[in-house]
């Protein structure tokens, strides 16, 4: 037998948790093909000598429905090998809608995921009006990597309910339509259905995204009609029910009793926070609640802090406050002569220093700075230091060391600011947990302040070489097999003969992120950070060899994924 493709001398971590070995992989068709001592002909061999032989990572939270169609190959969750993605997440997707209608997704997706309207407006040949139709659209476009979708429910309200989407509740009537076309979307392929309740989503004149005004007899109408089809994932991205103990349990239970009385698997993102220590673990008791009810929930986690990246090429937290605000508007060259003037920079010292002027109503802008949580970022690897402590060594306000790192770095250097999962202990727990799936990117959404498109191989540097918190195995499991089951993607996640074939090569003792960068490549010239990884060597998609080394091979390989 000749094969289309041969990887020869790795060791095969499969996937499954179950111990490494090692063995060549051989790949026909786009699929698995055989595993074991192969000395048949290839067409291309790679030799992987000294690397690990994983299945393709799965990512089943991105917002990179826009993206894909200026984008083909899926950057940059595709540099840290992830090879299949969920787009769609919250709420927010493209279709169902009309392309004179767009500026109402437009307007869900803008300030709630930080994508440029411009960009969207500029990269998006609109061909549908149905999700059935967006989903051939999907299909038939180049692709590097596996996208899958859900139908999300802020497009579907303005879909049937145009501007009154943004203020009313729907008639009985609208809600059966939004029944209706989920149950259309799942059976065409969609993997299911997502909403946004939380407050966190807003759109650009301050007002809550069209998902966040329906109430919660609507959100649960529509899930237990698309679990008449026995089809589908439901994903919510959740209410903030605070500390009160009485809310909390309110809202777990119904999340609770969706579950069992609708059939569907649910998900959502979890965190932990230092504003509220143990305020994840009811959620987490959640998950084994249901499941001994008999519903499904599983739980989405990141591998680390969820950051915010600041700089001054990109956002910084007093853009919009007095002083600031005129510097701030104008080009990086202009900027930089301006904050080199003694007197212009002790003011603008002086006025970061004082009293908050930020928006009242925080979306994805910058946050206020905290200094004890305010890192400077000089590598991806190893401790970072606190922004204050060297300012202390220096005799130096926090904010005149950030303006002087900025100018000595041609305003390349970055600050770190994490939002949440402050507590590393409480992260590697959830990971752990047995209902929960490590992922969570946000990929193709916040594109300018977040970049954790790499907390696949952050998994593997941080916990399982440096902290050595996982074994590579159980690791590997978490962003493979684990994931892509939880999504009901079955035929992808191992290394089997006759499963898609998706896999990594990669260097265990060097993988891991690089340092971000900012570019101006979307469609409109917008900007956005962009992260490629150390230690992959190679990236197969569908059996073809997509990624060399960060390097694009050319191929196309990728598939759309219609739910079964």
């Amino acid at each position: 037998m000749t094969y289309d493709l041969l990887i020869k001398n790795g060791t095969v971590v499969d996937g499954s948790g179950s111990a490494r070995f090692r063995a060549d992989v051989g790949v026909l068709d786009g699929k698995i093909a055989a595993i074991g001592r192969i000395s048949s002909s290839a067409r291309e061999t790679i030799d992987a000598e000294g690397h690990m032989v994983s299945p393709g990572f799965v990512d089943g939270h991105t917002h990179m429905d826009a993206q894909i169609f200026w984008d083909h190959v899926g950057s940059c969750s595709c540099y840290h090998g992830v090879t299949s993605v969920v787009m769609g997440n919250c709420g927010f997707t493209l279709a169902p809608c009309k392309e004179s209608d767009a500026d109402l997704v437009f307007r869900n997706l803008e300030r709630a995921e930080d994508i440029s309207p411009q960009a969207m407006q500029a990269g998006i040949k609109w061909s549908w009006s149905s999700y059935p139709e967006f989903l051939d659209t999907i299909e038939a476009l180049p692709k590097g990597i596996n996208y899958a979708g859900y139908i999300g429910h802020s497009a579907l309200r303005t879909f049937v309910m145009g501007e009154r989407a943004f203020s009313e509740q729907a008639s009985s009537d609208e809600l059966k339509t939004m029944s209706d076309l989920v149950v259309e979307a799942v059976q065409a392929g969609a993997i299911g259905f997502s909403t946004s309740r939380t407050p966190n989503h807003i759109t650009a004149d301050d007002r809550p995204v069209a998902s966040r005004v329906a109430d919660w007899g609507e959100v649960r109408a529509i899930v237990n009609a698309m679990g008449k089809t026995g089809r589908g994932i439901f994903e919510i991205a959740g209410e903030s029910p605070g500390r009160n103990p009485e809310r909390v349990a309110e809202y777990l239970g119904r999340l609770r009793d969706l579950s069992v009385e609708s059939g569907i698997p649910q998900t959502w993102g979890m965190f932990s926070t230092r504003y509220g220590r143990d305020l994840w673990r009811p959620y987490f008791d959640l998950l084994d609640e249901a499941a001994a009810a008999g519903g499904r929930i599983f739980a989405q986690v990141h591998s680390r802090e969820l950051n915010t990246l600041l700089s001054f090429a990109t956002q910084m937290p007093f853009d919009t406050w007095d002083v600031w605000r005129d510097v701030r508007s104008l080009p990086l060259a202009e900027q930089k002569a301006k904050f080199m003037d003694p007197e212009l920079r002790a003011r603008m010292v002086e006025v970061a220093s004082g009293k908050y002027q930020g928006p009242k109503i925080v979306g994805v802008e910058a946050r206020p700075p905290d200094y004890d949580y305010l890192y400077v970022v000089d590598s991806m690897q190893g401790q970072q230091r606190l922004l204050k402590d060297i300012a202390a060594e220096k005799n130096m306000h926090p904010v005149e060391l950030m303006i002087e790192l900025g100018l000595q770095s041609d305003f390349k250097q970055f600050f770190r600011q994490p939002v949440a999962n402050e507590y590393q202990d409480d992260v590697i727990e959830m990971i752990r947990h047995p209902r929960s799936a490590v992922t969570f990117s946000d990929s193709g959404a916040h594109v300018s302040q977040i970049m954790d498109s790499s907390l696949q191989t952050h998994l593997l540097s941080y916990w399982v070489r440096e902290q050595q918190a996982l074994t590579l195995e159980q690791a590997v499991r978490e962003i493979t097999y684990n994931t892509a089951t939880q999504f009901g993607m079955h035929d992808r996640g191992l290394i089997r003969v006759g499963m898609n074939a998706d896999i990594n090569v990669f260097d265990p003792e060097t993988v891991g992120a690089r340092m971000p960068e900012v570019v101006y490549d979307l469609p409109s010239g917008a900007k956005r950070l962009r992260q490629y990884a150390q230690g992959m060597l190679s990236v197969i998609v569908n059996g073809q060899p997509f990624l060399s080394n960060n390097e694009h091979t050319g191929a196309y390989a990728g598939q759309l994924y219609r739910g079964l």
